[in-house]
Order: structure tokens, then sequence, then C-alpha cells
């Protein structure tokens, strides 16, 4: 399967090359691109922060009483392996539901922890929701989520062909980024109208506006394939063009968080340093770390990497995640990275998949479903205003993506039903969009509130990409359903 995404990549490279590679109006267009989106940031951050929001001791107090009512967990490793066993259970069983219905399993997975939190299981069985996820017991199990989260994007790093964002194909990093800045602009205007309602005054206007800049513009890579290969598209053209602007997506969103978190972590010449020495790491890790890595794991021979190969890569990782962290930037981005500079397709690349994708997929993550699922209370959007501000981030954050990559998509060359489709699946947000949010709510940049908008904006989302790609596309798409 790789071979032949290679194959078909090649041959999209090399009709675009010619087309667009030494086109100087190209890269004109897409400097004003970038520039206008920059100029556009800076005039709404100006009147943003003019804006008042509310006072956080208000919102907490709020918290706080909500909160009350949860038992205490005495033993935590008893309540953590219940809820482990109980949101694996209720993941698989809501995935293959999912899956037969035509949606991707994750969405299944995601929709199970959230369901076994205060949203459903709370309100209709409190005192059995406070067992199987008492409050008390969320520190506890959201280290293992952080860990689960931390190997799953690590994984996900491994399988990305770093190769092909090289600059060689111009076209479809036009498109990826264009479907970048135009949910970033469109977040950051939508800023203006939420800061005063769902932030505080603890939080700056530049901060807020930039993470839901970043929170808008995400492409969930891993779910995008997965949803590729069930519509039996994984191999086409159109699969092949939307994989590798989801990778770009990947690595230029995780790059635009970073800077998101430098900001909001420390004042501006603390966040000088946070993305200077982030920039550093990442020089660093595709100057240095990634070609020794590409000659020593190019050495002849047959055997496959053995347990030190492996144990070595998972320290390397960890330092990795530790550098990041003690950078200011999220342990995450550096798990991530280092799955990146390590080639896609070594033996070490996929041993350390084969044995580790299965447990964490089916173990770790769930258990940042659990923790996503406790933080998610669809009690707070209650009234007509909060519906209404949550139906606008839905339709902001699809509007972007989508008008994004149409107008680049077209720009570049593609007819409009496989610039709509590409438009669509770039609108797959998923596990990658609840990274991403998770981290707001721990910096305290988002509300709880606005923490389960975007929870329920990214499942929205990820559910309409499957019909809604067989209503433009309908002869591309044969999804492959169990029976």
């Amino acid at each position: 399967m790789l071979r032949a995404h290679h194959e078909l990549m090649s041959k999209y490279l090399a009709h675009t090359r010619p087309a667009l590679g030494g086109s100087r109006r190209f890269l004109a267009a897409y400097i004003a691109m970038v520039a206008g989106a920059v100029a556009l940031f800076l005039f709404i951050r100006r009147y943003g922060e003019t804006l008042a929001a509310p006072a956080p001791a208000v919102i907490a107090a709020t918290d706080i009483a909500r909160d009350a009512p949860a038992l205490a967990a005495p033993n935590a490793l008893l309540h953590v392996l219940l809820a482990l066993a109980a949101v694996v259970v209720a993941g698989r069983i809501l995935g293959r539901l999912f899956r037969w219905i035509g949606q991707p399993p994750v969405v299944g997975e995601v929709i199970a922890g959230i369901l076994l939190g205060p949203s459903l299981l709370g309100r209709i069985a409190p005192g059995a929701a406070a067992y199987v996820l008492p409050s008390s017991v969320a520190p506890s199990l959201g280290v293992v989520a952080q860990l689960g989260v931390m190997l799953y994007m690590f994984l996900v790093g491994l399988q990305l062909n770093a190769g092909l964002l090289r600059g060689r194909a111009h076209a479809t990093v036009a498109t990826s980024h264009a479907s970048i800045v135009a949910p970033f602009v469109l977040g950051s205007l939508l800023a203006l109208f939420l800061y005063p309602r769902l932030s505080t005054s603890a939080v700056p206007f530049t901060s807020f506006a930039l993470f839901m800049g970043v929170a808008m513009s995400i492409t969930a890579f891993p779910v995008l394939a997965r949803i590729l290969t069930d519509c039996g598209i994984a191999q086409t053209d159109l699969g092949v063009v939307a994989l590798t602007c989801a990778a770009a997506d990947d690595v230029t969103a995780w790059c635009l968080l970073a800077f998101v978190i430098g900001i909001a972590q420390a004042k501006v010449e603390g966040a000088l340093a946070v993305v200077a020495l982030a920039i550093g790491f990442i020089a660093t890790m595709f100057l240095a770390v990634r070609p020794l890595a590409a000659r020593l794991l190019a050495r002849p021979g047959d055997r496959a990497p053995g347990r030190e190969a492996i144990a070595l890569a998972l320290v390397c990782m960890l330092f990795a995640a530790l550098a990041t962290e003690w950078i200011g930037v999220h342990a995450i981005f550096g798990a991530f990275l280092f799955g990146v500079v390590i080639p896609h397709d070594s033996g070490l690349a996929r041993i350390l998949t084969e044995r580790l994708e299965d447990l964490v997929v089916v173990l770790l993550l769930p258990a940042f479903f659990a923790f996503t699922g406790m933080r998610t209370r669809i009690d707070l959007v209650s009234g007509a205003s909060a519906w209404l501000s949550c139906g606008l981030v839905i339709l902001v954050a699809t509007t972007g993506k989508f008008a994004g990559t149409f107008a680049a998509a077209r720009l570049t060359g593609m007819d409009w039903r496989g610039a709509a489709s590409l438009g669509i699946l770039m609108n797959t947000r998923g596990l990658m969009e609840l990274v991403v949010l998770n981290i707001g709510l721990d910096l305290g940049i988002i509300s709880p509130a606005l923490f389960t908008m975007m929870v329920l904006m990214a499942v929205a989302t990820t559910v309409a990409t499957t019909p809604m790609l067989g209503l433009v596309s309908p002869a591309r798409v044969r999804y492959n359903r169990p029976f």
C-alpha cells in the first residue's frame, strides 16, 4: 500500500512541478495569502484587546459548585482500571455500530467517553458515574491519557512520509496552507464574539484568538487516512492529495500550536525565548537527528530490529518529549516530531508500529477518551444563546476549512467536484482536535463551556465527512461495512 501511495504521489508531483515549480506569480500569491492573514489577525487583535471578559473567580466558583456532588475515590487504581474497562467495552460496541452505519470507529469511541461522563451517565445515574469516573481519579487517569496520546502521536509521526512535504508539490502545500489560513482568520474573528462571553479576564485576548485560530485549523491525519481507506479511495489521486494536504496540515498546525503555547505560558520576552528554543529544537531534529537516524537505519542486513533498538527509540522519544515540555511546548509535540524524523519506511518504524499500535489504540487511547468525557459537560451549553454560539463554532469551522481548501484547489487546477471533495475531507478533525482542545483547557485558555462546544464541533465535522463526500462524489465512495 505504501509503495502504491508513493508511486501515485510521484506521478502527481511530476505533473505539478513543471506547471507551478518556477512560477513567480504562484510564489507571490502564496506570500500575499500569508501576509494578508497576518495583517488581518493583527487588525482583529487590535480591536480584541479593547474587549472585556468576565472575572475568572465567577466561572471558577460555578465550576466548583457543579463538581461538588462527585464522590471521592479512595482507591485510584481500582477506579482507573474500572474506567478503562468501561470505556474500552463501550468504545468497541459503539465503534462497531458507527462503523456499520458508515462512520469511522473512532467517532464511536469518542462518544463512548462522553456518554460515560457527566453528560449522560452523570445525569441519569449520578451514583454510577461518580463510581466509574469520580472527579478525584482525574489526575491518575490524566497521566495514563497523556501517555496514551503521546505514544499515539509518536505512531502518527512514524507513519508520516515527511519526504512528501519538501516543497516538491507546491500546489498541494499551498492548498494545505490555504486550508489553515482561512479557518485561522475566521477563528480569530469568531474570538471577538466569544471572548466576552466564554473567556475570562485572566486570559489575554491574543492567546485566546490565536488558540481559536489554531483549533479551527486542525485536520485529523490519522482519522482521514482511515476514512479514505474505508471509502476505497486511499490510492486514488484525490486520496493521495488529501493525505498529503492533511500531513502538511498536521506539521504546520503543531508548529502554530507550539507558538501559541509559548505565548500563553510566558510574557512576550519569555514567549520569544520559547519560540526560539522550539525553532532550534525543530531544526536540530531535522538537520541532525533525522540524517543520523536515516544513516543508522539504512545499514545493510535483513535482521529485524531487536528489543534494544526498540528500547532506544522509545527512550529517545521520551527525551524528545521531555525537551519540548522543558522548552514550554507540550510533550506531545516532541513525541510527534521524533516519530517524524524516523524514516517511515524503515524496519524500525514498521516494527514499532506493529508492536505498539494495538496496545495504544485499544487500551491507552480510551483513557484519553474517558478523560475527555469527564471534562465534556453538555449541561454547560444551556439556553438558546449558548447553543447559538455552539452552532456558530461549527459553522465557522466548517466554512473556513471548506472555503480555503476549495478555493486553493480550484486555483491550482482541480475540477470543482474534486475541489469540493477535498474540502469535505479536510474538515475531518476527530482525535487531533480533542488533543489540541485538552491542551487549551489545561492551559486555561478556553473555559469548560467552550471546551464542550469545540468537542461537539470536532464530533460533528468528523461525522459529516463520509455522508457529505457521498453526496458530492457518490461514484468515488465505496464504504465497506462489516456484517
